[in-house]
């Protein structure tokens, strides 16, 4: 629906009645209606692909990403090059751990608060982080949360997941980061460690609410 919660560096979901009944109508009395869908690829849940991070021009392995776009589409770290990902899934679940029904706004996630609420996490597992956030995905506003930030891991956790080495990791908010009040994603250290350092996808804006019950 045209509400539904996206990044803000991304446009959003969009659907309009191009045709209506009645516009033009055939010799035989009938008419036909039809519409246009668009959204970007940051619209609602989706998966981050290595290329959609560069550091210094460059992606992971050291592609560069200049090249990799050439023809307007990604030649080895595009989703298409995302294979179907069957693994153990870890639920790191932060409201749990503190006995609350979820984190505050810009609530910063450290390396010890996962080490202290998280599970054992074997190599290729795909490590999920519960905020609670989910609970304003009705409230679009609330779920970006501009001007108060969002929950979420900083560089050091993100540093400290990655050498867990899970095929995905995954969360509940807008951008896999801590967002800090007022600063939006005027930068983006975590996704810099998961995809251009350490060549990890990442799932966002995931319902992690039943897992966690």
């Amino acid at each position: 629906h045209p509400g539904v919660p996206h990044s803000p560096n991304h446009p959003g979901y969009r659907h309009a009645l191009l045709r209506r009944h009645g516009d033009a109508v055939r010799v035989d009395g009938t008419s036909g209606a039809n519409d246009l869908i668009t959204l970007g690829t940051h619209t609602a849940t989706h998966l981050d692909a290595l290329a959609h991070i560069s550091h210094n021009g460059l992606l992971h392995g050291g592609a560069v990403a200049a090249d990799e776009q050439t023809g307007g589409v990604f030649r080895h770290h595009g989703v298409h090059t995302v294979a179907p990902i069957v693994a153990p899934g870890v639920l790191i679940d932060l409201p749990g751990h503190f006995a609350r029904s979820r984190l505050d706004p810009g609530q910063r996630i450290t390396a010890d608060d996962l080490d202290a609420a998280s599970p054992a996490i074997d190599p290729g597992s795909a490590v999920l982080i519960r905020t609670g956030w989910a609970q304003l995905w009705d409230d679009p506003d609330a779920f970006l949360s501009h001007d108060d930030g969002v929950p979420g891991p900083d560089e050091a956790a993100c540093q400290w997941l990655a050498s867990r080495q899970p095929v995905v990791v995954g969360s509940d908010t807008t951008a896999f980061e801590w967002i800090p009040p007022g600063e939006g994603h005027a930068r983006l250290p975590g996704h810099r460690v998961m995809l251009v350092e350490h060549g990890i996808p990442i799932i966002e804006m995931l319902n992690l609410e039943h897992l966690a019950t």
